[in-house]
Order: C-alpha cells, then sequence, then structure tokens
C-alpha cells in the first residue's frame, strides 16, 4: 500500500507528467464544448453558451488547482496523510459537496459588488459574466504557476467588479461592499494566525512542556479533539449544507456539541488504549492527531466545494439564464449540467495541478507536525464561525494560510524566548570554563524547541561555562533561523493584494474585447 501511494505520489508531481496534465485538462474541456453543444443545438446563441461552459470549467479546474491545497496541505505537510491520497480524498468530497450541497439558486452578483440595472440589455450582461469568469480563471491559473495560493472569491469579485465598470462605468461598483473585501485582506489572516498560534501554544503548556506527556495527553487531548468537533459540526451547518438545511446559529451550535460528545468519550477511550505503548514525547501526542486531521481535510473539503463551487458556476448560471430570457438576472437556477461542469472541473483541477500548491502549503511556508496542522485546520472553522457572527468578511484561503505563518512565527518566537532565557543562565558561570562550553553549543544547535528547556536545566545544573560577546552573537544568529519562509510570505502577500486589481483590469480588458468581436 505504501508502495503504491508513494508511486502515485510521484506520479502527481514528476515534471515529465505535465504535458499528459495539460492534454487531460484539454480532453476534459473538449467533453465539456461537445456535451453542451449536443443539448444545445438549435437554440439561440449555442455557440455562446459552449463556450461558456468551457470557460466556467477552465475556472472550476483552477479553483481545484489553487484553492483546495489549503484544506488538504496541512495534514500532508505534517504526515497525516500522503499526497496521493490526500488528492483523492479532497477530490471525492469536493465534487460530493458541490453537488449535494451546491443548492438549486445561485447569486449571480457575488456579494453585491456591482448594480448591473444600469445595464443596456442582456447581451451586455453576458459580456460581463463571461469577460469576469474568463478573467478571475486566468489570474487564478497565474497565481498556481507562481506558487502562491489566492483566494478564488476574490478572483471572480475582481473579474465582476472590472468587468462591470467596463460595461456600466464606476457608479456600477458599491465601493462600500469593495471596502469590505479589501479590509478581508487583514482580517482573514491575522485572525486565522492568531487563533492557530494560540491553540498551539496552549497545546505546548497543556501538554508537550509538562515532564509526564502521557498523563497530560489523556486528561487535554480528548477535550481539544471535542472542541473541533463542535467547531467543525457547526461550521458544517452553517456554511456546508446551508442551501440543504436552514438552521440559526443556536441549532448549528447545539448539533455541534452533540458531535463534541460523542468525539470527547470515543477519543478519551482511544487515548486511555494507546497510552500503555504512546512514547512520552512530542512525538507520542503527535500520532493521537492523525485522524482528527484526515476527518478535518475531508470536512473542509466538502465544505469548499459546496460553497465555492458558485465561483465556478455562479457566472455560468447567470449567461445560461440570461441567454433564455434575454435579460439581466439577479439570481439563476443550476441546471445539473452546470453543477456538474463546477464539480467535475474542481475534482480535474485538483487531481493534475493541485500538489504543487499543496506542497506549498503543507511544508514549503515552514515545517509542520501533526499538532500544529490540527491548530491549523481548528482555527480555520472557528474563525470562520467568528467572523460570520461578527459580519466580518473573510476568505477561506487567507485564513488557512494565516494559521500556517501563524504557527511558525509562534515557533520562531518560542525559539528566541529560549535563547534570551540561556544568555541570562550563562552570564552568572564561571568564564575559566570555556572549553566546556563548545559540547554544549553543538547540541543546542540542534536541538528542537521542546528540547532546549531540559538543555538549559542541564546547563545550569552542570554549571556550564559563560559565552563570550562573539559567542553571544553567534548564538542569537543561530536562533534567528527563518522558521517562517519570508520570500514565501512576500510573494503570497503580494499576490493576495493584487488578486482583485488584476483580475479586475484583465475582465476590463476581455469584455471590450468581446463586445468588440460579438456586436
Amino acid at each position: 500500500m505504501a508502495r503504491s501511494s508513494g508511486l502515485l505520489d510521484t506520479l502527481l508531481t514528476s515534471p515529465t507528467t505535465e504535458r499528459y496534465r495539460v492534454g487531460i485538462s484539454l480532453l476534459f474541456l473538449l467533453g465539456v464544448w461537445l456535451t453542451v453543444g449536443s443539448f444545445s443545438q438549435g437554440l439561440p446563441n449555442s455557440m455562446l453558451l459552449m463556450a461558456a461552459a468551457v470557460i466556467g470549467g477552465y475556472m472550476a479546474i483552477n479553483i481545484g488547482a489553487n484553492d483546495v491545497a489549503n484544506n488538504v496541505g496541512p495534514a500532508v505537510g505534517s504526515g497525516a496523510l500522503s499526497l496521493g491520497a490526500a488528492v483523492i480524498i479532497a477530490a471525492i468530497f469536493e465534487a460530493g459537496g458541490a453537488i449535494i450541497a451546491g443548492g438549486d439558486v445561485v447569486s449571480t452578483i457575488k456579494g453585491g459588488i456591482i448594480d448591473p440595472s444600469s445595464l443596456e440589455d442582456g447581451r451586455a450582461f453576458v459580456w460581463l459574466m463571461t469577460a469576469a469568469l474568463l478573467a478571475g480563471a486566468l489570474w487564478l491559473n497565474l497565481a498556481t504557476w507562481m506558487g502562491a495560493p489566492v483566494s478564488t472569491t476574490h478572483s471572480i469579485v475582481g473579474g465582476v467588479l472590472g468587468a462591470g465598470i467596463a460595461a456600466g462605468g464606476w457608479g456600477i461598483a458599491d465601493w462600500a461592499v469593495m471596502g469590505k473585501i479589501a479590509a478581508s485582506w487583514v482580517i482573514s489572516p491575522v485572525l486565522g494566525g492568531a487563533l492557530a498560534a494560540l491553540f498551539l501554544f496552549a497545546i505546548k503548556k497543556t501538554v508537550l512542556y509538562r515532564k509526564e506527556v502521557i498523563p497530560a495527553a489523556r486528561t487535554f487531548v480528548p477535550w481539544l479533539v471535542a472542541i473541533m468537533a463542535w467547531a467543525f459540526g457547526t461550521y458544517l451547518m452553517i456554511k456546508g449544507v446551508k442551501k440543504i438545511v436552514k438552521v440559526d446559529f443556536l441549532e448549528a451550535t447545539l448539533i455541534g456539541l452533540a458531535a463534541a460528545a460523542v468525539v470527547f468519550f470515543i477519543m478519551r477511550t482511544l487515548v486511555g488504549r494507546m497510552a500503555s505503548t504512546m512514547e512520552n514525547s512530542s512525538a507520542g501526542v503527535n500520532s493521537l492527531f492523525t485522524w482528527p486531521l484526515i476527518f478535518a481535510a475531508a470536512l473542509l473539503s466538502f465544505a469548499h466545494g459546496a460553497n465555492d463551487v458558485a465561483n465556478a458556476i455562479g457566472p455560468l448560471a447567470a449567461i445560461n439564464d440570461a441567454l433564455s430570457a434575454d435579460s439581466v438576472v439577479m439570481s439563476a437556477s443550476i441546471p445539473m449540467w452546470v453543477m456538474m461542469v463546477g464539480a467535475l472541473g474542481l475534482a480535474v483541477g485538483l487531481m493534475l495541478f493541485g500538489p504543487r500548491l499543496i506542497k506549498t502549503v503543507g511544508s514549503e511556508i515552514t515545517e509542520l507536525d501533526k499538532t500544529r496542522a490540527f491548530c491549523i485546520a481548528l482555527s480555520a472553522a472557528l474563525t470562520v464561525i467568528l467572523a460570520s457572527q461578527l459580519g466580518l468578511p473573510v476568505s477561506s484561503t487567507h485564513i488557512a494560510i494565516g494559521g500556517v505563518f501563524g504557527v511558525g512565527f509562534l515557533r520562531e518566537y518560542l525559539k528566541s524566548n529560549y535563547a534570551t532565557q540561556l544568555h541570562k543562565i550563562m552570564e552568572h558561570h564561571d568564564p575559566a570554563e570555556q572549553e566546556r562550553l563548545k559540547p554544549f553549543l553543538d547540541d543546542f544547535r540542534n536541538a528542537s524547541v521542546e528540547e532546549m528547556e531540559n538543555l538549559l536545566k542541564q546547563a545550569k545544573k552542570k554549571k556550564q561555562v559563560p559565552l563570550s560577546k562573539s559567542e553571544r552573537k553567534r548564538l542569537k544568529k543561530i536562533y534567528r533561523e527563518e522558521m517562517v519562509k519570508r520570500s514565501h510570505l512576500v510573494r503570497i502577500a503580494a499576490a493576495w493584494i493584487i488578486t482583485v486589481p488584476a483580475s479586475a483590469i484583465m475582465a476590463a480588458i476581455l469584455f471590450f474585447t468581446l463586445r468588440g468581436l460579438l456586436i
């Protein structure tokens, strides 16, 4: 099984298979073209509908390639899931979420960012939505190629904004709504990062920093996983299945509490059984979070498929209705063929192009273990719940990436804090014993964050020699090791900031091009 999983991982990431991935994508889009063409023959504007369907499929592929990485990346980076297993699970649950809980009707103007009532006719509306859809897809394609996870919602919002301004002028936009969206660039990652760091710090203080890790884990881990069960139960009710079952926040919370109670008793039993064979270290605690992470990846993927498939099929459904009615539509019904284009496109994009972004999120920003990945997944669900109740605009992509950065920066802070403690301890020792310092420094340089506290205690007990000024500077340099890759931080932040403007400019250009070609 492990061998087959490793082979699948190799096939998913091998550069030599790039042309096959592109070829399969083109075959999928050709299939969309032919399928839509088969039932739209004889209908007015059938060629335009076929082209829009292909663009919708292209958008869905890019959503799968870019956005889904946030749901499964931490689980892969921590080793809870292999890359191949993560891709399969995410593809199934993304498509399932889209088909089962994607809804029957979709708002055609995402978030009310423009007022289309000022448009001249339905044809201008069709050009607007086609340009927005294609611009959002092109920007996502570029961001995926650059290795930058960005918000697909912001991509389509920028497309609708740019094409809307091109069609109806600056007055068509609701700039108050756009201001809220811009605020989410800061709100989402800060909330996600703060909550992830807070949970990681709590786990370290209550479990990992204890001398007897196993008893602490038996006490606290069932409660931590129960909190996660409550968060995901509530999250799924208010976000994942909101188009199937309508519940208020109190009802969603009660359902989440019921799930939490069941999970608590299950985890307490499992942890009790595993305690006799579990390693008394952070590695032993890590093993307890494997299955919670797998379930989190699946549930996040389901909720993402249910919510974000609208970014691909919303404009396509709007084009379909607008071509039939020859008028502007504010909400559109979703035919099954439109939903299938979105659902299958998500799965195809994830399986063919998703592994690159999964690796970026899971291992290239900061090193993740299962405990850190658990904190990121928990913060993602809690942030969405908190933001929805406060009416704050947030992006699930920005939340997840913010969580990754949050745990990375906490690790840097803790390591730096330990270095300060070491300096204070060392300054009180006899300078004549400098030769005894070198073995300690060698051990300290290679220590993990969790091992540093023990080394500090040993240093104090054994009366290690003080550090000279130059040695203190050298030690500080060791502790300034980047646990968060600054190059990734800059690239991702830049991509977030320019997502809306970039997709808006492309959409405006495409709108004028389409109008010139089809008028």
